[in-house]
């Protein structure tokens, strides 16, 4: 019997750990890089033989001359792989919010959250790798994010699931060679405009070079030691917003001065995010002006949250006002 490439087993194994003859019908996310087709490939050997209903759905973005051809060419790939169901979906990234990385991902989780809807997928898996992750930390990082951005990503959030955070990008690359599959670098991870690409290029290279190859695996176990802590803290902040809101919505101020710092910014910007101020755009100077109004009370007039939400303090309470 043949021995299985370590870089694939490693693929397989991670795989594994996520799909069991219990798990619903998954759909892998793949855009025809090595981290992604590493994914399908893996699911495409393991499910059948657990019993697991998998399917594949490639994005076009419509950023790049021949992207419709390339997301044509993953989505024949998937189907001669056993995949089943494949889709391709067409996105429009123009006229979304944020920068162009920003736009992108929007555009993307959306139409990958309705393709899981149209084709019963319980699961979405997802390509990202150690190396994503400790990219993550130093963006987070550069950003002055606090524990839960530098938590990274998490290895499933709703429906999306990420069983590569513990494989290596080269063993992703090493795994699509031995197994003899063509695949597609996208520009975008080596144009400098990016901030991301910026990182793999340049600041990771830089830090692995100046403190040893083990900074990447250091970065990454960082964010899952912070995210088991953010965990915990997002859930008594989710208690503590439940004890301090009133009827209408508000919130009583002497209930927030008792709490600690670190719990007090939580349950404000969830609180804000409940009002429907957008997540990306909410920063911590507007819930450091919430703060503000707990803790050093002057007087001060109301606060603008992003979408144009104020806040003001009245009668004990931080109240949505209209201006």
């Amino acid at each position: 019997m043949a021995r299985i490439p370590a870089p694939v087993a490693a693929v397989r194994t991670a795989v594994r750990r996520v799909l069991s003859p219990a798990t619903g019908p998954v759909l892998v996310a793949c855009s025809g890089g090595a981290d992604s087709l590493a994914l399908a490939a893996a699911t495409a050997f393991l499910a059948p033989r657990l019993g697991v209903r998998a399917g594949l759905v490639t994005v076009d973005h419509q950023l790049q001359e021949g992207s419709a051809g390339r997301a044509q060419t993953v989505a024949r790939w998937a189907q001669s792989a056993g995949l089943d169901p494949v889709e391709v979906a067409t996105v429009e990234v123009g006229g979304r919010p944020g920068g162009p990385e920003a736009a992108a991902r929007e555009a993307r989780y959306a139409a990958l959250t309705a393709a899981a809807a149209r084709t019963g997928a319980e699961l979405v898996l997802l390509g990202h790798t150690r190396d994503d992750q400790a990219e993550t930390v130093l963006l987070a990082l550069a950003r002055g994010a606090g524990p839960r951005g530098l938590a990274g990503m998490p290895v499933r959030r709703g429906i999306f699931v990420r069983p590569l955070l513990d494989v290596v990008r080269a063993d992703t690359r090493k795994a699509c060679a031995a197994l003899g599959l063509a695949t597609w670098e996208d520009p975008h991870n080596s144009d400098s405009a990016y901030a991301r690409a910026r990182v793999r290029a340049t600041a990771l290279p830089v830090l692995v070079e100046t403190l040893g190859a083990g900074v990447v695996g250091n970065l990454a176990r960082t964010a899952s030691l912070l995210a088991t802590d953010a965990d915990l803290l997002d859930s008594l902040a989710a208690s503590a917003l439940t004890d301090a809101l009133d009827e209408a919505g508000g919130l009583a101020v002497p209930a927030l001065a008792k709490l600690h710092p670190a719990l007090l910014g939580r349950v404000l910007h969830a609180w804000c995010r409940s009002l429907g101020a957008p997540p990306a755009a909410l920063s911590h100077r507007h819930v450091a002006a919430l703060e503000a109004m707990i803790t050093d009370w002057h007087g001060q007039g109301h606060a603008v949250l992003p979408g144009g939400i104020a806040v003001a303090r009245k009668d004990g309470l931080l109240r949505r006002v209209m201006l």
